[in-house]
Parts: C-alpha cells; structure tokens; sequence
C-alpha cells in the first residue's frame, strides 16, 4: 500500500475525535491481515482518511469490483474535513450521508453524498455515491 511520507500523530483525518491510531489507522494497516472496518460509518470515515493520506491502494481494495474504477490517480486537493450526517446499516446493506470539505485551485468546496455500502463475506465494500445539494 502506498503510504504517506508522514505517519500521522494525533487526531484522525476523518474527525471521529478519535487519535488515528485507534481509528482508521487500524484498517489501512491491517487491510492485509484481514483486519477490516466493521461498520459502513467506519469505512467511509477510513476511506476519507485514506483520500487525505493518499492512500490509493486502500481507496481500491475497499471500493467494490462492480463499480471500482481500477485505477485510481488523485487530484491535487487539501481535504479540510468531514462531517458525517447519517449512518445505518440494514442486513447486508448501509448508506452513509456525509459533507467532506475541501480547498483545490478553485479554492474552498464541500461536497455531500450519500454512499452505499454491501458487506460480502464479513466485510464491508464501497459502492457508490450520489452528490447531493447543499441546503
């Protein structure tokens, strides 16, 4: 997995309140142990650490074949947080509603989506998103 240059200390990116350690840190590291994000809230708030971090191995490895894009190249963008609005999980099923702030040449944006999540085998996979408008 492609690693940031800087191990990260302190508050996860994804804004649990949580250190990193104890937080997304253990999925992106334990991806090949079979150590995986339990909720759809936890992958999603893994998976916008991951963005922040550069982590396109994990982006990948967590997105679900159907709609993976295989490949994966990130815009040159300064996440600068992450609210999430709604998480549930119904079955085999969940969806996260969630606003992630950022800044890239066009300056400051937010984007709200609503993603889906299946879980195959114990373990949960991003599948989608739809963009929603801001109130």
């Amino acid at each position: 997995m492609k690693k940031n240059l800087h191990p990260v200390r302190g508050a996860c990116p994804c804004e649990s309140g949580l250190p990193y350690a104890d937080c997304c840190g253990p999925w992106h590291a334990g991806l090949k142990e079979g150590r995986h994000a339990p909720t759809p809230e936890a992958l999603m708030r893994s998976r916008y650490s991951a963005y922040v971090l550069g982590l396109i191995d994990y982006l990948l490895a967590t997105w679900h074949g159907s709609t993976s894009p295989g490949d994966l190249e990130l815009p040159p963008v300064k996440w600068l947080g992450l609210e999430v609005r709604h998480a549930e999980m119904t079955g085999d099923a969940g969806v996260v509603d969630f606003v992630a702030r950022c800044r890239d040449s066009n300056g400051a944006q937010r984007m709200a989506e609503t993603s889906r999540f299946v879980r195959e085998e114990g373990r949960w996979y991003y599948i989608d998103g739809v963009m929603q408008e801001e109130d």
